[in-house]
C-alpha cells in the first residue's frame, strides 16, 4: 500500500504529467520552501533548548528524579504534559478524519475525557498519592497483593504502547512528512525517534514535562491559525453548517448513501442502532473508555504523581480539562471544511478513486488536515503547522517512551532483580527507551500496511476490547474495600478473553465497502464497538462481586491507605522489640555496604573513567560520578504532606472544577 507521496510519486515515474488527476498533481507542487523549513528547523533548535535546559536544571541522578521529576511539579506544566501526551499526531489526523467522514460526534470523546480528568484529580490521585506509587501495576500489587495481577496489566501496557500508541502516532506522523517534506520515509521518522529518544534518556520526565509544555503552546498556537483561514474560506461556522451537507464528491453512485454527508452530521447525540456514534454508547462507552485512559493509564497518571502537592495535581488537570475544548475547534472543524474544500479527494466514494487518490481502498478521510496544511496555508504558516504535527507526534512518543521505560524498570526489571542497585534501575531504564526506538522503527513497514480509513475508530474500537476489565479492577480496588485478588484476576481473565475474541473476530471479518451486503457475525455487525465496551464492563464487574465474595476478605492492615475509605489511616506499627532491632540492624548494615562500595571521583579517575567523553555521557544520563552499589529500596516515605490543601488553595480550585463541570455540560447540552 502506497501513501498520498508514494502513490503520486510512483504514477509519475512512467505516466505523463498530462494523464495525472488535476488534484494529484496540485497535491503534488505543494511542498515547503526555504521559509517553512526556516520556521522547522527554528522550532527543533528551541526544542532542543528547552530540553537541555532542563536536563541542567533538573534532578536526574535518582529513581524518583528520573520517573517522577522529584516530584517537585507545579500545575502548568503538568496539564500542558496531560494534554500535550493525549494529543498526538494521530489526534490530529484522526480527529480531522471521523470528522470529515461524519462530522462532529466524535467530539465527544474528548469531552468526556474533561470529566475524567476531574474524576482522576479528585477521586483517584488522592488514592495513589496515599498509597505512594510510582506505577499503575505497582498500585495494583500492594491493592491485592501477589505477582500475577501486577505482570498482567504491565505486560499488556507495553504491548499497547509498542503496538498501538506509538504505531498509530508513527502512521499519522508519516502522512504529514511524506506530503510536506516528500522525505524518505524511514530517514523521517528515524531522526525524529533519535531526536525524542535524546531528551527523553538524558532528562527523564522532567525534560518531557518541560518540552511537552513548549508544544502544547506550538500546537495550540498553529491549529489556531489554520482554523481561522479554514473558516474564513467556508464563511465562517454558519457557511460550514450549509455547505458541508452540499460536500458531495463529482463521482458517487445515485441513489447510494456513500460518499454523501450524514443528515445528523452537526449533532452530538445520534440514533443508538444505525450511527457510527450512538448516543448510549457515547454517553456511557465512553465514559469507561476515558475512566481507564485518564484515571488508570501509565502515561496520564505519571504526569500527575510528579506534582509537589495534591492541589498543584487539581491545577494541573483541570488545565488540562479546559484544554480539551480546543480539539473541536482546531481539529473537528477544519476537518469537516477540509471535505467541504476538497470534496472529491477527502470523501472519495469508492475503493478505486480511493485508491488513486491515497493509496487506501478503504477510504482517504485521514488526509483531510495534511490536505488542508498544503493547500490552505501560506509561505511560513505551513512549516508552523508541520511543525506542529511534528510537536505533536514528538509530544505522545516521548511520554509514552518515558512511562514505558518507567512501567518496565519498576514493574518488572525491579521484581525480576529485587536486589538490584539504584544504578542498575537507570541504566537499564534508559536502555529500554532505546530498544523502544529499535522496535518503532522496525514497526513502520506494518503501519505503512495498516488500513487507516478512519484512524481515531480504529484507535477507540480497539480500546474498546482490550480496556473495561482493567477500568473495572482498579475502580474496585479504589472503592470497594471487599475486593481481592481472587476476583481481580478472574475478571481480569474473563474480560480479556471476552475482549480478545471479539477482536480477533474484527480482523478476520474486515466491514464491508460501502453499499456491499454485511455478512459479519451478529456480534460484529449489530453491536457497536462503545456498547461492547458495556457488555465487557458488565460482564467483567460481574465476576469480580461473584468471585470476590467466593473468597476471604482482605485484611484491613492489608488495605491501608489504598482504598478511598482507607487512604488517611495509619499504617500499621512495627511490631516486636526484635523486629526494631532487626530494623535497626539492617539500618547500620547498609550503610557499612554503601561506604564500601561508593566510589569517589578520584578511584572513578584512577580506574581510567576520566576522558571527556565518559564524563559528558555520565552528565548527559544524570548518573552521579559517586556509583552506589547497594540494592535499591523503593523510599517508602510519607506522603500526608502532599495530601494537604490550604483553604484557599481548596476553595479556588473548587470554584474551577464547578466552572469546567458546567462548561463540559454545556458542550454537550450545545451539540446535542
Amino acid at each position: 500500500m502506497k501513501t498520498i507521496a508514494e502513490n503520486a510519486l510512483f504514477r509519475t515515474a512512467g505516466t505523463p504529467a498530462s494523464t495525472l488527476n488535476p488534484e494529484e498533481q496540485v497535491i503534488m507542487r505543494e511542498k515547503l520552501n526555504g521559509t517553512d523549513i526556516g520556521v522547522l528547523v527554528a522550532y527543533f533548535v528551541f526544542v532542543l533548548f528547552v530540553a537541555l535546559w532542563a536536563m541542567y536544571k533538573t534532578k536526574r541522578s535518582t529513581v524518583k528524579g528520573y520517573f517522577l521529576a522529584g516530584r517537585n511539579m507545579t500545575w502548568c506544566p503538568i496539564g500542558a504534559s496531560l494534554f500535550a501526551s493525549n494529543v498526538g499526531s494521530g489526534h490530529f489526523i484522526g480527529l480531522a478524519g471521523s470528522a470529515a467522514s461524519s462530522g462532529i460526534a466524535v467530539s465527544a470523546y474528548e469531552w468526556s475525557g474533561m470529566y475524567a480528568l476531574m474524576m482522576l484529580a479528585w477521586l483517584f490521585l488522592p488514592i495513589y498519592i496515599a498509597a505512594g506509587v510510582t506505577t499503575m501495576p505497582e498500585y495494583l500489587l500492594k491493592r491485592f497483593g501477589g505477582q500475577r495481577i501486577h505482570f498482567i496489566i504491565a505486560m499488556l501496557s507495553l504491548f499497547a504502547y509498542i503496538f498501538t500508541k506509538i504505531s498509530v502516532d508513527i502512521y499519522a506522523g508519516t502522512i504529514f512528512i511524506q506530503l510536506a517534506l516528500q522525505w524518505d520515509l524511514y530517514i523521517a521518522v528515524i531522526g525524529l525517534l533519535i531526536i525524542t529518544a535524546i531528551y527523553t534518556v538524558g532528562g527523564g520526565l522532567a525534560a518531557v514535562i518541560y518540552t511537552d509544555t513548549l508544544q502544547t503552546g506550538i500546537m495550540l498556537l498553529g491549529a489556531l491559525v489554520l482554523m481561522i483561514y479554514a473558516f474564513i474560506e467556508v464563511d465562517g461556522y454558519s457557511g460550514l453548517k450549509k455547505k458541508y451537507f452540499l460536500a458531495i464528491p463529482k463521482l458517487h453512485v445515485t441513489n447510494s448513501s456513500c460518499g454523501m454527508p450524514r443528515h445528523d452530521a452537526f449533532h452530538v447525540f445520534r440514533d443508538p442502532v444505525n450511527s457510527e456514534y450512538p448516543w448510549s454508547g457515547v454517553t456511557f462507552g465512553a465514559t469507561v473508555l476515558s475512566t481507564w485512559y485518564w484515571c488508570t493509564d501509565q502515561v496520564i497518571v505519571q504526569r500527575s504523581l510528579s506534582a509537589k502537592s495534591i492541589t498543584h495535581a487539581k491545577g494541573g488537570s483541570l488545565f488540562a480539562a479546559y484544554l480539551k475544548i480546543f480539539p473541536i475547534f482546531i481539529m473537528v472543524f477544519p476537518g469537516m471544511i477540509s471535505r467541504v474544500l476538497y470534496p472529491d479527494l477527502v470523501a472519495c466514494p469508492d475503493e478505486h478513486s480511493c485508491r488513486r487518490v491515497c493509496g487506501n481502498p478503504i477510504g482517504c478521510f485521514d488526509i483531510a488536515y495534511p490536505l488542508l496544511v498544503m493547500k490552505l496555508l501560506p509561505e511560513g504558516a505551513r512549516g508552523l503547522i508541520v511543525a506542529v504535527m511534528i510537536a505533536a507526534l514528538m509530544s505522545s512518543l516521548t511520554s509514552i517512551f518515558n512511562s514505558a521505560s518507567t512501567l518496565f524498570t519498576m514493574d518488572i526489571w525491579h521484581h525480576v532483580r529485587p536486589h538490584c542497585s539504584e544504578w542498575e534501575l537507570m541504566i537499564v531504564g534508559r536502555i529500554f527507551v532505546l530498544i523502544l526506538v529499535v522496535v518503532s522503527v522496525l514497526w513502520i513497514p506494518l503501519v505503512q500496511a495498516s488500513q487507516g480509513g478512519q484512524l481515531f475508530i480504529y484507535i477507540q474500537s480497539i480500546t474498546s476490547y482490550l480496556t473495561p476489565p482493567i477500568a473495572v479492577v482498579f475502580v474496585s480496588g479504589c472503592f470497594w474495600k471487599r475486593a481481592n485478588e481472587n476476583g481481580a484476576f478472574w475478571s481480569l481473565a474473563a474480560g480479556f478473553f471476552v475482549g480478545f475474541t471479539r477482536l480477533i473476530l474484527d480482523f478476520i471479518y474486515s466491514a464491508p465497502p460501502c453499499g456491499a451486503a454485511d455478512t459479519r457475525p451478529l456480534v460484529n455487525s449489530k453491536v457497536h464497538f462503545l456498547h461492547f465496551a458495556l457488555i465487557l464492563t458488565l460482564v467483567s464487574l460481574i465476576v469480580m462481586v461473584v468471585m470476590s465474595f467466593s473468597s476471604p476478605a482482605p485484611q484491613p492492615e492489608k488495605i491501608c491507605q489504598l482504598t478511598w475509605y482507607t487512604r488517611f489511616d495509619k499504617p500499621p506499627e512495627k511490631g516486636s522489640e526484635e523486629n526494631v532491632a532487626i530494623t535497626e540492624d539492617t539500618q547500620q548494615q547498609p550503610d557499612e555496604h554503601i561506604t564500601h562500595h561508593i566510589t569517589n571521583e578520584e578511584d572513578v579517575i584512577k580506574q581510567g573513567v576520566k576522558s571527556k567523553l565518559k564524563r559528558f555521557s555520565m552528565w548527559f544520563c544524570g548518573m552521579n560520578t559517586k556509583r552506589v552499589d547497594a540494592a535499591f529500596v523503593m523510599d517508602e516515605e510519607k506522603n500526608t504532606l502532599t495530601l494537604y490543601e490550604s483553604r484557599c488553595m481548596r476553595y479556588v480550585v473548587n470554584i474551577n472544577l464547578v466552572i469546567c463541570m458546567c462548561s463540559t455540560i454545556f458542550l454537550y447540552a450545545y451539540f446535542a
